[in-house]
């Protein structure tokens, strides 16, 4: 099983999830921008917080195997803070480099009047860069939320299959299939999509356009959840084709959109690299395979 995952925050990751993911079959990811948990202050943590999207966690994937992308922006959280407003000025240096592949996440978290104008500022930066954007719907008051969402998507003249509106649930998919854009699904314990509920949504809606991520973060979340997706599907019926196209296919086609996806093999940085004076492995080296017995089905049987 091949994996690429759409949307998860390996800066509040360790490199145990990287080897875990690498593992379990991810090759590729992207990780978009969003708050840190602790609110930010100033226009220069944010540059701080881009340089090492770009450069150093691109570099910590690498030496696992797994190609890192990421997208950048304004977050919706704190786009209502009036100390960050430069932010805005400050993307188009990153959305011109190698390796951001999207304008995300933009979109609503409280659905304030500030929020909907960074929205709009970003749709438009999407358009003059011609990059894919990934919207983030808000958790609470969903269904209006991403009703908004697609109207202000609409009004902005972005092409819909430009578009990926994310954390969708059973209550929104309808609404974002009409729209023409691509669904988003964050597998995340507790608070979103279960691999079962996710299964539950693919039977009954069919999987164009359907993209499925772990969304992992500094919370209570599991890099691992795309895999247990795909297992979920194989449990219900579902061919490895139809796994490969949820899991590989339809996210590598999202965001090939941008022309900026780099899938090739890679043997990632030679032995001894650094990265700013820093080797992160310490003189030690990860596992260039799975150790025996890592393909098994963690629940027991073969994957």
């Amino acid at each position: 099983m091949r994996i690429f995952d759409p949307h998860i925050h390996m800066t509040s990751r360790t490199t145990a999830d990287y080897q875990a993911m690498y593992d379990a079959g991810v090759r590729a990811l992207v990780e978009p921008a969003f708050w840190l948990g602790q609110p930010r202050t100033s226009v220069g943590s944010f540059r701080d917080y881009f340089d090492g999207l770009v450069g150093w966690e691109r570099f910590r994937a690498a030496q696992f195997g797994i190609r890192h992308h990421c997208t950048v922006a304004l977050n919706p959280k704190e786009a209502n803070d009036p100390r960050l407003a430069g932010v805005l000025d400050l993307l188009p240096r990153y959305l011109a480099k190698d390796g951001v592949v999207a304008v995300g996440e933009v979109g609503f978290d409280s659905r304030t009047s500030e929020e909907e104008k960074a929205f709009r500022h970003q749709l438009d930066l999407a358009r003059e860069f011609a990059l894919p954007v990934l919207v983030h719907t808000p958790h609470r008051d969903k269904v209006e939320g991403t009703r908004h969402t697609l109207r202000l998507v609409e009004e902005s003249g972005i092409a819909p299959e430009m578009v990926l509106v994310d954390h969708l649930n059973e209550t929104t998919v309808e609404m974002v299939r009409d729209s023409g854009c691509v669904l988003g699904f964050s597998i995340y314990p507790d608070t979103k999509m279960s691999p079962e509920r996710m299964v539950r949504v693919l039977s009954e809606w069919g999987l164009d356009r359907m993209v499925v991520n772990s969304a992992a973060d500094w919370g209570h979340s599991d890099p691992l959840t795309t895999l247990h997706t795909g297992l979920r599907m194989l449990d219900a019926g579902f061919t490895e084709d139809d796994v490969d196209r949820v899991l590989w296919r339809n996210p590598v086609e999202f965001y090939g959109r941008s022309g900026r996806l780099l899938l090739e093999d890679g043997t990632g940085p030679a032995a001894g690299a650094t990265f700013s004076g820093n080797s992160i492995l310490r003189g030690e080296r990860p596992e260039a395979e799975p150790p025996e017995g890592a393909a098994e089905d963690p629940r027991g049987g073969a994957a």
